[in-house]
């Protein structure tokens, strides 16, 4: 085998895809399978979705710029007038726009380092579970202990807090954060930045109250400390609306974005910064993969088909909710194994008492035509992320599959 023992995906499913359309992906023997997975977050409108497919074959047929760095295109100026009169100007957000690289990672890495460059702090505050990236600076403020051990060296400058209800449950949320901040004995440094996920997608499902995350918001304006939401998995309408914390009613410091931003499933990060934060000298942070301008045109195509109104976020929603009560059932079904229904929008999973019944569950599914990863810092959780753009039918389909995957993991419902 001559790729890398790294590999991952290909384990958990081993056939070779070859097409794939919707909410369907196929192998090379034509074999279907509903798709619970959709790229981790990266096609929440579907595989080859076809009014985005046309956009970007007429503008590569017309031989439209590729690859053109931070230089100025017509395709990404398209975009961003799409981008501020679909989903910024609505939304009352002033954002500037800065394209930090192709990947999440690169967005994140972009969102510390200017928090630092503003700030004239190093350090950053994270939560536990969080997930937001396999380069150093977004390793730093992970919490999986596999991928932090890949690192190499030390994971310095960030102080992990615990994400709401990581504790018992009585202990008053941010008592600890605020008590070391307050304190100078503590040990702690001054924080530049916090940077949370609303829902921890890669930890586990975890969603954070709209409570919580208010009262986040507000200790660090009130500390000084820059607010960084990582919506790069949980963006896109994922939870519903576009951004995952208008539910909150907060305005973020900076936002990350990438995944599904791309539209079609092409690379494409976004940092979106206050405008008083942008305070880089020009090519102080680059990188040869900002401008793809294909991404461009399938995202400004999506934005257009899919944000211009509220029925994607209507839909998202109430199938979420579907989810979430077939979910529900299923952990009542169960009462002696002890599973938790988790989730907001279309980001849901099942959590199991460990990590090797979850991904029997998942294998399960695997094997009657169903893509589902587990997710959890021991693999606990059966993980339930199809296309937005699912239908009802496909829905029912992939539950019901969900629902026999359990039986014949833990032998029916007693």
């Amino acid at each position: 085998m001559i790729e890398s023992e790294v590999r991952s995906y290909c384990r958990s499913w081993p056939v070779t895809f070859d097409r794939a359309t919707g909410s369907r992906i196929f192998d090379e023997n034509g074999q279907g399978y509903l798709d619970f997975f959709a790229g981790a977050g990266a096609l929440n409108y579907g595989h080859n979705n076809p009014i985005l497919k046309q956009a970007v074959i007429d503008y590569i047929q017309r031989d439209g710029v590729t690859h053109s760095l931070d230089m100025q295109t017509v395709a990404k100026r398209d975009f961003l007038e799409t981008f501020v009169d679909t989903v910024l100007a609505p939304r009352e957000l002033d954002y500037k726009v800065m394209f930090p690289g192709p990947a999440g990672a690169n967005a994140v890495e972009a969102a510390l380092k200017l928090a630092r460059k503003v700030t004239g702090r190093e350090s950053i505050i994270n939560f536990t579970n969080a997930f937001h990236g396999m380069t150093l600076g977004a390793l730093s403020v992970t919490g999986n202990s596999l991928k932090r051990g890949g690192a190499g060296v030390p994971l310095v400058h960030a102080t992990p807090m615990p994400f709401d209800n990581y504790l018992d449950g009585l202990t008053p949320d941010f008592m600890l954060f605020e008590r070391l901040l307050k304190d100078s004995g503590s040990g702690l440094n001054e924080p530049a930045a916090v940077i949370v996920e609303t829902v921890q997608g890669e930890g586990g499902i975890n969603v954070a109250s709209v409570e919580w995350l208010r009262s986040l918001s507000e200790l660090c304006r009130r500390q000084g400390i820059l607010l960084i939401v990582d919506d790069v998995q949980m963006g896109c309408g994922r939870t519903g609306p576009f951004f995952s914390f208008e539910a909150a009613g907060i305005k973020p410091d900076i936002v990350c974005l990438s995944k599904s931003i791309g539209g079609y499933g092409l690379p494409l990060g976004l940092t979106l910064l206050r405008p008083e934060l942008d305070v880089w000298e020009p090519g102080e942070h680059n990188g040869t993969f900002r401008g793809i301008n294909p991404a461009f045109v399938a995202s400004t195509e999506a934005l257009k088909t899919y944000w211009s109104d509220d029925t994607l976020e209507k839909s998202t929603l109430a199938k979420g909710e579907q989810v979430g009560r077939a979910l529900t059932d299923l952990a009542l079904a169960y009462p002696e194994v002890a599973l938790k229904a988790k989730g907001r929008g279309l980001a849901r999973g099942l959590q199991f008492t460990d990590g090797d019944i979850a991904g029997k569950v998942c294998r399960a599914a695997f094997d009657r035509g169903l893509l589902m990863e587990t997710s959890g810092p021991d693999g606990e959780v059966a993980k339930i992320t199809p296309p937005l753009t699912v239908t009802d039918a496909e829905l029912e389909e992939g539950l019901a599959i969900v629902d026999d995957a359990v039986a014949a993991t833990l032998g029916g419902p007693r």
